[in-house]
């Protein structure tokens, strides 16, 4: 899984299909992440101290990581992400359509680093 939090990403399935947002939050063992704005479900809330209106209250439900595909920033469109080593021996995230580096994933290593 190579999406992270503040990841911009684009829904290619699903009812928000085409919908380019941020990555709020990403649970790993479940495979799911938590998009700002997609997937919105309607949870009725009971009258309380905490909500003395009650009704209805909108909020963002997980979707599956394979419904989403990660945007980048300089090819500016929706492509998958590769893991290499760079030059130095760190561990990064690119992007498979234009070869852009996405971040680091892991720090460098004396064993990774091209000589």
């Amino acid at each position: 899984m190579l999406i992270r939090t503040g990841d911009t990403i684009e829904v290619i399935a699903g009812a928000d299909r085409g919908t380019t947002s941020r990555v709020i939050q990403v649970d790993r063992e479940k495979g799911k992440a938590l998009v700002e704005n997609v997937n919105r479900v309607y949870k009725h809330v009971r009258r309380s101290q905490k909500h003395p209106q009650g009704g209805r209250l909108s909020k963002e439900m997980p979707i599956q990581l394979s419904n989403v595909m990660y945007v980048c920033p300089s090819c500016s469109s929706p492509s998958r992400l590769g893991a290499r080593f760079s030059p130095e021996g760190a561990k990064e995230r690119f992007c498979k359509k234009c070869g852009a580096s996405a971040g680091e994933i892991a720090p460098a290593h004396a064993s990774h680093a091209q000589k």
